[in-house]
């Protein structure tokens, strides 16, 4: 029998909840959504050009959802509390404007336009046949980018909403392990990389009406970033490799090899470092909990983070 877990938000952490809401063909949460005729009386899936809003379920409480690491497999799910507190978020963060296509591309000219919590049996959705249960996040959103409109919608290719964001485990948050800060790094870091890809295609004109753009990034952190990373590199190696993730060496590498970093990484390494900076000990450099921190910069890479971030308006 797979493992369950409950996913919830820590509101200590430096990014917390959900970052965008993305169209997808396979949604996670196996609902449709339904686009809008200014008349609304629709029937589910009709298309209609002159409203263009997609209405349906961003998240559904406890409803479990499939996932698989590598040959883990294992279900997690949300409660009704941290439904409700991610939609919150969503909004007071002003992710409204963010969205994605398929997890992969970031594309602009889709709003969240209403969100509400389904209360009771004379909820809206009910108009257009969604048997959802109380508790659930719906959303509505607003379609102006024409090519996502007439190539992805009307086509029938996207049928439904999938969240982005950054959750915990709560066996883990219990735990309060060096283990589950690496975990969330690791997750976070595979969120990065999609990151960077869609930065890559969104100086494709399709999808930013051709205006050209270019991904913000920087290495102007100190050389001691780069040393503490290449002396945790060799710690690690020195203690057998135990102490360190793939996603830990990688970022390793990253730093000592001094490779430009997005404002989107710098937030990843500003809230790892502040949350495992418990766990560094100055006087056991054999422990993972020094070794680790050094593969991500140490203090100077920390410092360093929230100098930048703090230049650039971010906290």
């Amino acid at each position: 029998m797979m493992n369950i877990v409950e996913l919830i938000i820590d509101e200590e952490a430096f990014i917390t909840g959900i970052q965008a809401i993305s169209v997808v063909e396979q949604p996670a949460i196996e609902e449709d959504f339904i686009a809008l005729k200014e008349d609304k009386r629709i029937e589910l899936k009709s298309i209609d050009d002159e409203k263009r809003i997609l209405m349906g379920a961003a998240l559904i409480p406890n409803k479990p959802i499939y996932r698989r690491d590598g040959e883990e497999e294992y279900y997690i799910y949300f409660s009704k509390e941290t439904v409700r507190k991610a939609s919150e978020l969503f909004f007071m963060n002003g992710n409204q404007n963010k969205a994605t296509l398929e997890h992969a591309v970031e594309v602009e000219g889709l709003t969240a336009v209403e969100s509400w919590i389904i209360e009771g049996e004379q909820d809206k959705s009910r108009l257009y046949g969604m048997d959802l249960p109380l508790g659930t996040w719906m959303v509505s959103m607003k379609v102006n980018n024409d090519e996502i409109w007439n190539d992805w919608v009307k086509t029938g290719k996207i049928k439904g909403f999938s969240i982005e964001g950054y959750f915990v485990d709560k066996v883990n948050m219990s735990a309060d392990s060096l283990a589950s800060i690496q975990e969330e790094a690791d997750e976070q870091y595979a969120q990065e990389k999609l990151s960077a890809i869609r930065a890559v295609i969104k100086k494709d004109k399709r999808y930013k009406g051709g205006k050209k753009t270019e991904l913000e990034s920087y290495n102007d952190y100190p050389d001691s970033v780069s040393n503490n990373a290449k002396r945790g590199r060799e710690l690690n190696e020195k203690n057998g490799n135990k102490c360190a993730t793939d996603i830990g060496k990688r970022r390793s590498a990253d730093l000592e090899a001094k490779r430009n970093l997005s404002v989107e990484t710098i937030k990843r390494m500003y809230s790892y470092l502040s949350r495992a900076e418990e766990y560094y000990d100055e006087g056991d450099t054999t422990s993972c909990g020094y070794i680790s921190y050094l593969l991500w910069g140490g203090k100077s890479a920390k410092n360093w983070a929230e100098s930048k971030l703090k230049s650039l308006d971010e906290i």
